[in-house]
């Protein structure tokens, strides 16, 4: 943690310094409240060692001052007259705790140990009242496919774990939702979950989102900046999309990766922190590794353990439960009766072939409690949003050649390049070119 020692005594001061530094810390000095004060203004401090009795101001005034100028900031109190009276009142205008001169370095670490652990559990009611604000339902992992309960069994088992793990598949399949599931069964269950979105920003400013940066690194920098991997510190850092990352990054990345390292943007100093990797992609990683956009060494450190989530279509059965599901939470958060599908509905969303897997399903029954006014969907309250392309779906009763030509089409509705769709097929370019050319498109 970045601690400042308000103190005027310089051998206070020094002792606590030594001290801190030994256990890990980043102590910073002040001698008068005036230079804290400028301090807290111009960078960001965890923790405040301020002296009760400064020569020649009040501390409690100086108090309650520094919790206006960094309200994030705790401070401690250090007093060499301690009395229920002094501490009352200093905790009164917002000191976290107190100690008495002479402490020891064992009780200099217990505060710090406790202030710690604070600011955890704050984080986590924080994320906790942000899910809530958000009404956002969750989409459920229970499955009645073989491929998911195999996905799923693979991904808790590597939870009991520390090990990094890769969640593969197509966009919407639920790599986020089966991310936070992997950390609420992990040992690292009560540290923070912080998630990132690697295409979301410039790649200056992800940089920036990831690592943090310092006060005049860049135009608008006007104070330290904390960033994602030192938010995560004990946790969990899901990187989602981390085929999007660009390279400039992974090379920062990868070192994070294999020295618990990183540097904050237009900072020399090295800083260390302890973060689980969960990252997800839909790209195909050892393509972009062929392209020359990813790189080889951080693809196998990410790539311990990866679990790869099957699209919608591919599990069918599930379609009606998980229907069901968003069904119930979203015409109870709206105020609607719609508490069913007609068997026409359901008939519907089971041929529907899902592009947009998990998210576009709730995406569509939102829209039909909207539209729909009686206690049970209709396939007309459907049939504008979901216009299926295709019935074909993997275990129903269609021949070779036309599950062949759906996936064909899928695959380049998914791809940049005829030439990457090939690529991943295993067949020649000109190969794929006649069969599209056999099939409507």
């Amino acid at each position: 943690m970045r601690i400042l020692i308000v103190d005027d005594e310089k051998n206070i001061r020094r002792t606590l310094q030594v001290a801190l530094e030994s256990m890990g810390h980043e102590p910073y000095l002040a001698t008068a409240g005036a230079s804290a004060l400028e301090q807290l203004r111009a960078e960001n401090f965890d923790v405040v060692l301020l002296d009760l009795k400064l020569s020649q101001e009040s501390a409690l005034d100086l108090l309650q001052e520094i919790l206006r100028v960094s309200p994030g900031t705790t401070v401690v109190m250090i007093t060499a007259y301690a009395s229920v009276e002094t501490a009352v009142e200093a905790m009164r205008r917002g000191a976290f705790d107190y100690l008495s001169k002479p402490m020891t370095p064992d009780q200099v670490r217990r505060v710090l140990v406790h202030i710690e652990r604070t600011k955890k559990l704050q984080r986590q009611v924080a994320e906790l009242e942000l899910r809530v604000a958000s009404e956002e339902s969750e989409t459920p992992l229970y499955t009645r496919s073989s491929a998911m309960q195999k996905a799923l069994d693979l991904a808790f088992k590597a939870a009991e774990s520390d090990v990094n793990v890769l969640l593969l598949g197509e966009s919407g399949t639920g790599k986020s939702v089966l991310a936070r599931a992997l950390h609420r069964r992990s040992k690292r269950q009560t540290g923070p979950f912080v998630t990132i979105s690697c295409p979301s920003l410039s790649r200056e400013l992800l940089e920036s989102e990831l690592f943090g940066h310092v006060r005049g690194s860049f135009t608008g920098a006007h104070t330290d900046t904390k960033g994602k991997v030192e938010a995560a510190d004990g946790g969990t850092l899901f990187l989602d999309e981390i085929g999007e990352l660009p390279l400039g990054i992974q090379s920062k990345l990868l070192r994070l990766l294999q020295e618990r390292e990183y540097e904050r943007v237009g900072e020399t100093k090295s800083r260390r922190a302890d973060v689980r990797i969960i990252s997800a992609t839909h790209r195909n990683l050892p393509l972009s590794i062929q392209q020359g956009t990813f790189r080889e060494d951080l693809f196998y450190r990410l790539n311990v353990i990866s679990v790869k989530l099957p699209s919608l279509r591919e599990r069918s059965g599930d379609i009606e439960r998980l229907a069901l599901s968003h069904l119930h939470f979203l015409a109870s958060r709206a105020g609607k009766p719609a508490r069913n599908f007609s068997s026409a509905a359901l008939e519907a969303m089971q041929n529907y072939a899902w592009p947009g897997n998990l998210r576009e399903l709730r995406n569509v029954i939102e829209r039909a409690v909207i539209l729909s006014d009686s206690d049970q969907i209709e396939k007309e309250d459907l049939i504008e949003t979901i216009q299926p392309a295709s019935e074909i779906r993997l275990g129903g009763k269609f021949s070779l050649d036309q599950i062949e030509a759906e996936h064909i089409r899928l695959l380049i509705d998914n791809t940049k390049t005829l030439d990457e769709a090939a690529t991943i097929l295993k067949v020649d370019p000109a190969t794929l070119y006649r069969k599209r050319k056999k099939i409507w498109y």
